[in-house]
């Protein structure tokens, strides 16, 4: 028997933007099936719940969110990084449906399939082009590959989602331009490893807009600049080739802002972390990158009372910090994750420890961050706008990242709409943020 309405799911998506890309795919794909989305698990046929499983606190909210599900809801499927361990799902809950790793579309729906069989109705398209998006219209995570062939010693993404795959590069630009007709305004590239984009396809080229594109950083970063909206880096590690897109920047084919998760500055950390492009010079190289572009904006991630740092290491990566001068940073206490070789090559540093040099960074840091953003007094910006209140709009520059960076307010003497791009004069800034009035549309 046929049912009377839609079936009805509820999803929570958890952790990276590379999952939430993942979420927008398992949501495209249940629209186009007739499914609709609810608002409230307890108005739910029943509930995905897409995990995190990277750091504890991370399990742990998922395991938290499960747990919500299951007590408003009682039919959950379970997908995403933590879902290729699934014994700690499993013995928390262990009525769940189903439980899924990353990039499994397809269990997902089939898992939903036979838990609520999709409603027939061959004659509605209930799915736009460009798919169903969980950002805001003005912008959109646009994912290049899955996976890493790194094996940083603190990380078990390889395990969780596999060794790098790179998608061709004209299936990656198509996305982009279907995005770009739906309203989209900010592309924001993202994977694993950025730059390390199709090496894994040995750079094999695909035809886009009649002509060939090599699946390399540099060449996908150009044609992406071919669509006129802003494009934004991240994820990118500081490999030699890094250099050349720079010139991209200068141009203003792309956003002059990369995402480079450092980590740490100290030489004998970085060995026991295996990362890759460690040895590279990286101080010279950002201030070669600042010569060519003096507009650029460097985000970064670090870890501190990673096992075996000294208060000597500690020293130097508060030194390298003051050389650096990045414009904006992120910092983690190191968490021992299960499975990461990190923990058992050398002595834990206890967390007291960790505490005060969180603090001693961020302190630091915060400093730096206050005096670059200061520069940009008496400027003006290009500003995207992401919410509008009543006398005051809030928006980002080009130097900010959504969720991760600071934001630009602003007055306006005529209403803003969102996603709108603004040209803004500078008038003060603080820690983290810019304040302003709009002077040009």
């Amino acid at each position: 028997m046929q049912q009377a309405s839609a079936p009805k799911v509820s999803f929570v998506s958890l952790g990276c933007p590379k999952a939430l890309v993942d979420s927008e795919r398992i949501i495209t794909r249940l629209r186009a099936e007739g499914y609709e989305l609810a608002r409230k698990h307890d108005g739910a046929d029943l509930v995905i719940v897409n995990t995190c499983g990277f750091l504890d606190s991370a399990k742990q909210e998922s395991l938290a969110a499960i747990g919500d599900a299951m007590a408003e809801n009682g039919k959950v499927i379970v997908t995403g990084c933590m879902g290729a361990e699934p014994e700690a799902i499993e013995k928390a809950h262990p009525g769940v449906l189903s439980i899924t790793g990353p990039q499994q579309y397809e269990s997902v729906l089939e898992a939903v399939h036979r838990a609520l069989p999709p409603m027939h109705n061959p004659h509605l398209d209930l799915v736009p082009p460009q798919g169903i998006k969980l950002t805001p219209r003005h912008y959109a995570y646009l994912k290049i590959s899955e996976g890493c062939n790194n094996r940083c010693t603190f990380c078990i993404i390889p395990k969780l989602r596999g060794d790098l795959v790179s998608r061709p590069a004209a299936d990656v630009l198509r996305e982009a331009e279907k995005l770009v007709t739906a309203g989209v305004k900010e592309l924001l590239v993202i994977s694993q490893d950025t730059s390390a984009y199709g090496v894994d396809i040995r750079y094999a080229a695909s035809t886009w807009r009649g002509r060939e594109v090599r699946a390399k950083f540099l060449d996908l970063a150009g044609a992406l600049g071919e669509l006129g909206v802003w494009v934004r880096l991240h994820y990118v590690y500081p490999y030699p080739h890094v250099d050349e897109v720079i010139a991209l920047m200068v141009e203003g084919k792309v956003l002059p802002y990369l995402d480079i998760p450092f980590q740490h500055a100290a030489p004998s950390v970085l060995r026991r972390m295996k990362r890759p492009a460690a040895q590279e010079k990286t101080l010279e190289r950002i201030a070669r990158w600042r010569e060519i572009c003096p507009e650029l904006t460097i985000r970064s991630t670090f870890i501190v009372g990673f096992p075996g740092e000294t208060e000597n290491d500690f020293a130097y990566l508060l030194d390298w910090l003051d050389e650096a001068a990045l414009d904006r940073v992120g910092c983690f206490r190191y968490e021992p994750v299960k499975g990461a070789a990190a923990n058992d090559c050398a002595p834990a540093v206890p967390d007291d420890v960790k505490a005060a040099r969180w603090h001693r960074f961020m302190k630091r840091q915060q400093a730096i961050s206050a005096k670059r953003l200061k520069r940009k007094v008496g400027t003006r910006q290009q500003v995207i706008i992401d919410e509008v209140g009543p006398t005051v709009a809030k928006g980002r520059s080009k130097a900010d990242a959504p969720d991760i960076d600071g934001a630009v307010y602003l007055s306006s003497r005529r209403p803003l709409k969102v996603g709108e791009i603004v040209t803004a004069k500078i008038e003060r800034a603080d820690q983290y943020d810019l304040h302003g009035s709009v002077a040009g549309f």
